[in-house]
């Protein structure tokens, strides 16, 4: 017998809809996480058969940790000695010492009295957002995905004031202070390094006007963790006047996981709130320990990272590109949708991989290929890619 209606879900639609609109996107297997790697054609849900190797300037293993031989007998390590995955949630029996290590480590790099690991960058905002339940959430325009989920999910009223502008936060404070009742919890959130423009947050600012408004600041320091001492946070010594620091264990620590960085009661507060951690499985032991490796061999990685990026954006600026950002992220600014793909697909044939990065990702007219260096990276291979970046420019016919 036939259903009286159709109330299935046309898939098949939505990605011709998709392919139509040049927003199907496939997955790019590579054979390792490092600095050169294999790739291969997406296979679907085959095996996939790996081709020629190619410089990879896309990830954001910033320091080059994530094949680090010292990071990866760290993991083994907790492996062997606890498991390899936590078993359960943290609040039953899933806390080890691999967790307790961690936490004390990341609390004395942000200068904090404790932190809280969390399985995902994406975990730690959504549950820290919505376990504060504020009533108010002041938000920088071009935060990142998972602070606008958590910022809808906690059922704030929401003000989005425009990127990197302290003024605009301090207007949209003074007219929600004039119009708005008395009391209530208010919380600013921003990123630090901007993961698709590579700017940075001005925080001094940014805490002035919170301060000056009895509100708290909240900075996701995800793309700056370990990349400086403290993240941005901790190299402008702002520690003490940001009350919820998060980072992530998944870029320049080469391991997977994110963290929440604060007060004791603050920490308290969201292992007992936040549903993103009392209801998810701990941190697998043997990530927790690769991260606290990590962050110990991180200062090591930073000063090659800052040469390489300033050896990059040179090297495309002097081939004609408008490099924006002021950070280790860099992006080359290119425009129209199809010449961005169109770059790209020339840069792969060159043995350089770098997807581009398009609207609804970025605004209309603003496609560019956004490119992270890595401290492993050499001066040949640096220079390698600029070459392929000048050839490929003049063939789409961008220089």
């Amino acid at each position: 017998m036939s259903p009286r209606h159709d109330r299935g879900f046309d898939l098949e639609g939505r990605l011709r809809e998709r392919e139509v609109r040049d927003l199907r996107r496939d997955l790019t297997p590579v054979d390792r996480v490092a600095g050169r790697a294999r790739t291969a054609t997406d296979p679907g849900g085959e095996k996939p058969v790996f081709e020629d190797e190619a410089l990879v300037f896309a990830a954001n293993n910033y320091l080059g940790l994530a094949g680090d031989e010292r990071v990866a007998d760290a993991a083994a390590s907790a492996a062997h000695e606890i498991g390899t995955g936590a078993g359960a949630s943290r609040l039953i029996v899933g806390d080890t010492p691999a967790h307790r290590s961690l936490e004390r480590a990341l609390a004395a790099e942000k200068s904090t009295e404790r932190a809280l690991a969390f399985s995902s960058g994406y975990a730690a905002n959504v549950g820290t957002i919505t376990a504060l339940d504020p009533d108010v959430v002041f938000s920088d325009r071009l935060n990142h995905a998972s602070i606008i989920d958590g910022v809808r999910l906690s059922g704030a009223d929401v003000e989005v004031y425009d990127h990197r502008d302290p003024d605009a936060l301090r207007a949209a404070m003074a007219e929600r202070d004039r119009t708005g009742e008395e009391g209530g919890s208010w919380l600013v959130v921003t990123d630090s390094v901007f993961s698709m423009d590579g700017t940075v947050a001005p925080l001094e600012e940014l805490c002035a006007v919170t301060e000056e408004y009895g509100a708290w600041l909240m900075v996701d320091d995800a793309h700056a963790t370990a990349v400086h001492e403290g993240g941005i946070v901790g190299k402008r010594g702002l520690a003490d006047r940001v009350e919820i620091q998060l980072g992530t264990l998944s870029k320049a620590l080469g391991a997977q996981g994110g963290f929440v960085a604060g007060s004791e009661t603050l920490v308290e507060h969201l292992l007992n709130a936040a549903r993103s951690f009392v209801f998810s499985t701990g941190l697998a032991p043997p990530a927790a320990a690769a991260a606290e490796r990590a962050l110990e061999l991180a200062p090591g990685r930073r000063d090659r990272l800052q040469a390489n990026t300033g050896r990059l954006r040179a090297g495309l600026e002097t081939a004609g590109y408008e490099v924006w950002g002021e950070s280790h992220i860099l992006p080359v600014l290119v425009g129209d949708r199809e010449d961005a793909l169109a770059l790209d697909e020339q840069l792969r044939e060159a043995g350089v991989l770098t997807p581009a990065i398009r609207p609804p990702t970025v605004p209309e007219g603003t496609s560019r290929i956004r490119l992270a260096p890595q401290a492993t990276h050499t001066e040949a291979e640096i220079d390698r890619a600029v070459s392929a970046f000048e050839t490929a420019g003049r063939t789409v016919g961008l220089l």
